[in-house]
């Protein structure tokens, strides 16, 4: 059995799925531009982090005269180690994580030989306490409590009490073995 349709409402149809379809399409651009969708959810930003974290400690321990291998033990193995230009390494750092500032560092060890003729950080390093504090995402969330009794908490425990030796008998038969050295 076939059911008369007119054109009216095919065309009714056409431009309806066509407006749902618009609409769709607007709605999935509007999640990417936006940090949170009505207010309520976040879209799941990939944590990407590149190269070596290289803090002020770090680049103090260096000196010029170094070896390559000792650099690689104290900065770690660089991004960039070019060929063309084999006395020059290049160290860099990029982080992007949700909830913190977009970092990026760049720091060249510049080569005379074997030894290090100089270490260019571009500037001022972070020091291990200020890059951890930069990409804590969690700093208000943070009130644990802390993890070592102090003295007068350890002097108000109270004392376990004494128990009794437990004499324990041996299960099955005892052996007795030769000695493995002769007495003398």
């Amino acid at each position: 059995m076939r059911f008369p349709t007119s054109d009216s409402a095919t065309r009714v149809a056409t431009l309806s799925l066509l407006l749902v379809g618009a609409l769709a399409l607007g709605g999935c651009q509007s999640l990417q531009s936006s940090d949170n969708f009505l207010g309520v959810i976040t879209p799941y930003r990939v944590e990407v982090v590149q190269g070596n974290v290289i803090t002020k400690e770090q680049a103090a321990i260096v000196k010029t005269g170094m070896s390559r291998a000792q650099v690689r033990d104290i900065l770690g193995s660089p991004l960039l180690a070019d060929p063309f230009h084999a006395d020059r390494w290049d160290y860099v750092f990029t982080i992007k994580r949700q909830g913190a500032e977009p970092q990026l560092r760049r720091v060249v060890a510049l080569f005379l030989g074997e030894g290090l003729k100089s270490l260019d950080t571009g500037g001022e390093l972070p020091g291990e306490q200020e890059f951890v504090a930069s990409i804590d995402t969690f700093k208000t969330a943070r009130n644990a409590p802390p993890l070592e009794l102090s003295a007068e908490e350890i002097k108000a425990l109270p004392v376990p009490p004494a128990v009794p030796p437990v004499a324990v008998e041996p299960i099955g038969p005892t052996r007795e073995y030769p000695p493995l050295e002769p007495r003398t």
